[in-house]
């Protein structure tokens, strides 16, 4: 059976020159980047010249560079990081409702710790209103953090419209940029973000490692206490590997990124328009034009998605009902019922994320596949027999 992968928004294969990149510093160059031996040094040369080729990639000076262990932890640490080390100045957050769980659990726990977070509402395709954000404002708001792009509907969000808004304001910007560095343009200045999150392997770099951008002058505790690394922002031991993987992911996405986006856009228009052509009662979940080039995510009336899910798996298909760090979850995507979307709408819904080695044969034999599927299970669906009932 023909094997094919349409969930790249989940995580993304290691790109094989990545893997030859990072292969020395397991063995021959494993040396700890804290020591002054050569051996030390070496590692340490490499974190650095890794630093460097992820700051070109997304425009910033690689001494704002703090590398983590995940795009979680990026996250983590920019929300909690600002709140407790500006806590003098103000405790009020604000975000949207539609924020991957690594922005909204940090915000739920600053509640818990005296802090007030605003969860800003969106539109019908997702999108935050730069006039909601600074209406949200007070006298005591700290930190705003609105996503680049969302990471089940793929809509992009107005972030530079947002800046001017916290500049004028002299209020920190976060961005959890995880889904959008290595994929579309990405550049701190012409955002005007403070603070941007990033993770490797969702850019054909290895698990394990993602970055945190902290503007110059930025004023953020640490989370993890210790020896001192990243400039006494983040303690611990260098994954020196994955800190290589990450830097040549940002050099070949650097090299790739506007031919490829181009490429996917085409492949996902078609796929999109595809779907709408031949299955009724189905709605594009999103913005239309102003989406990741990558994301296709519908929802189809009468059938649940994780049926679906089954259903392409075992036609050899690999796509998500959602957000991967929730696909155990029962409860219906908390992004699509935002959007106004009824509980049965959301719990009807499919990801497709294409990606580097997504071909237009993979996209025709979905086409072909995937509106028989949904014929099979409306066919025995409760809901359509209710639906056709009233």
């Amino acid at each position: 059976m023909r094997r094919i992968y349409l969930d790249y928004a989940a995580t993304t294969p290691v790109h094989s020159d990545v893997v030859q990149a990072m292969l020395p510093y397991f063995s021959q160059h494993f040396g700890n980047p804290s020591s002054i031996h050569f051996l030390g040094q070496d590692a340490k040369e490499a974190v650095e010249q890794a630093r460097q080729q992820l700051a070109h990639l997304i425009g910033a000076k690689s001494e704002e560079i703090v590398f983590t262990s995940s795009g979680t932890e990026a996250d983590n640490l920019a929300i909690k990081g600002i709140a407790l080390a500006n806590r003098d100045r103000g405790n009020h957050i604000i975000t949207s409702c539609i924020e991957h769980h690594a922005v909204l659990e940090p915000c739920h726990w600053l509640e818990k710790q005296g802090f007030s977070v605003t969860y800003l509402p969106v539109d019908g395709y997702g999108m935050v209103s730069p006039d909601d954000v600074k209406k949200a404002l007070t006298g005591k708001t700290i930190l705003v953090s609105i996503m680049h792009a969302n990471n089940e509907i793929g809509t992009l969000e107005p972030l530079a419209e947002i800046a001017r808004v916290t500049r004028e304001a002299g209020v920190y910007l976060h961005t959890d940029a995880v889904q959008t560095v290595g994929h579309i343009p990405v550049n701190v200045e012409q955002m005007g973000v403070d603070l941007l999150s990033l993770s490797a392997h969702k850019f054909y770099g290895p698990k394990g490692i993602g970055a945190l951008y902290v503007r110059k002058g930025t004023k953020i505790a640490p989370l993890v206490h210790g020896g001192g690394q990243e400039k006494n922002r983040r303690s611990g031991t260098e994954n020196v590997p994955g800190i290589v993987g990450l830097g040549k992911a940002a050099k070949i996405a650097e090299r790739e990124l506007p031919d490829e986006a181009t490429r996917l856009t085409a492949l996902r228009d078609e796929l999109i328009q595809g779907i709408l052509d031949q299955i009724s009662d189905i709605r594009l979940n999103g913005h239309p034009t102003m989406r990741l080039p990558n994301n296709v995510n519908i929802s189809v009336a009468y059938i649940e998605g994780e049926a679906m899910l089954l259903n392409l798996d075992l036609a050899g298909i690999c796509a998500s009902t959602g957000s991967a760090c929730s696909s155990a979850s029962l409860q219906p995507s908390h992004v699509l019922t935002a959007l106004g979307l009824a509980h049965t709408q959301a719990h009807g819904s499919l990801r497709f994320t294409l990606g580097k080695w997504t071909s237009k044969e993979d996209v025709d034999t979905v086409l072909n596949v995937f509106p028989t599927i949904v014929a099979k299970l409306r066919a025995v669906s409760p809901l359509l027999k209710e639906s056709s009932r009233t």
